[in-house]
């Protein structure tokens, strides 16, 4: 156990995915092992906690209870809560399905050494070459690359999702490393896309954070909306009617929501999900404007 080891004098760890050592447990039932368990059946029935009943009321004893064993059954598998959580954390990240990386052309061929002089009788002469040979038209031999804002929208997107899914993500993201493979293969994409954007490189990591920290606070926002109308049993668009008519009833607020009666005309009509995807896409293509007028200037 953690705690365990830093009353020993060593350090604590930063990582679960830093640890050197195997996973221990296999499911089998030897050696006092419970059966039937493993990291992964483990980490799922924690995202599904998680996603049912949020952070704050998570515990070991309640994920054992989930999975019909002892809370000391799951300590086979995982040092420690934050261990658990942090592999919830990547499991999550695991949904998002990046863009394969653009595959790199064929190399030339190389030419080999001259071939020796022909020393015998002229060759006879081999039919006139014909037509050369049609291309299968299921490969394209130079595939086009996709376009940076094409993907960067769709990593945007796919992201924003991710988060209202798992309103618990945002606080674990804001915690831990966050260096699991998935959430690593997830950051590496992003990076190749920002790449092609023909940003300077200095600029590069400003790009990450403009487009994405901005996903990060919309999703983080939208999800805890999300569960809170859930939580009141109510719609999203009858917890917003309600919500402005109590704000509009109270004197100190009555001014700035009439103040803002044009933006919220402007605009237009819809659900509060349509009208909230309209506004994130907006953003997002200010985003993208932002990043092209940059490297115009050669910033």
């Amino acid at each position: 156990m953690v705690r365990a080891a830093e009353r020993a004098g060593r350090p604590p760890r930063t990582s679960v995915w830093l640890e050197d050592r195997a996973p221990r447990g296999g499911g089998r039932g030897g050696g006092g092992q419970p059966s039937g368990l493993d990291r992964d059946r483990i980490t799922a029935a924690t995202v599904r906690l998680l996603d049912a009943e949020g952070l704050t009321k998570f515990s070991m004893r309640r994920l054992a209870a989930e999975l019909n064993v002892t809370a000391m059954s799951v300590y086979w598998y995982v040092d420690t809560k934050d261990d658990l959580l942090e592999l919830a954390l990547d499991a999550a990240f695991g949904e998002i399905r990046p863009p394969d990386p653009e595959p790199h052309p064929d190399p030339e061929p190389h030419p080999g050494p001259n071939p020796e002089p022909h020393q015998g009788p002229d060759p006879k002469p081999g039919p006139e070459p014909g037509p050369e040979p049609r291309r299968s038209a299921g490969r394209d031999p130079d595939p086009e690359p996709a376009d940076w804002r094409e993907e960067l929208r769709a990593l945007a997107r796919a992201y924003r999702a991710l988060l209202v899914r798992h309103p618990w993500l945002s606080s674990l993201a804001g915690t831990f490393l966050n260096i699991g493979p998935h959430a690593v293969a997830f950051q590496l994409a992003v990076q190749r896309v920002v790449r092609r954007t023909g940003l300077r490189t200095a600029g590069q990591a400003g790009a990450l954070s403009a487009v994405f920290q901005f996903v990060y606070g919309f999703g983080t926002i939208e999800g805890h909306f999300v569960r809170r109308c859930a939580a009141a049993g109510m719609s999203q668009d009858d917890y917003h009617r309600r919500a402005m008519s109590a704000v509009t009833r109270e004197p100190g607020l009555r001014e700035a929501v009439r103040d803002s009666a044009d933006l919220r005309q402007a605009r237009g009509d819809g659900t509060v999900e349509e009208i909230r995807d309209r506004d994130f896409a907006f953003a997002l293509e200010l985003l993208i404007a932002g990043i092209e007028t940059m490297v115009r200037r050669g910033e």
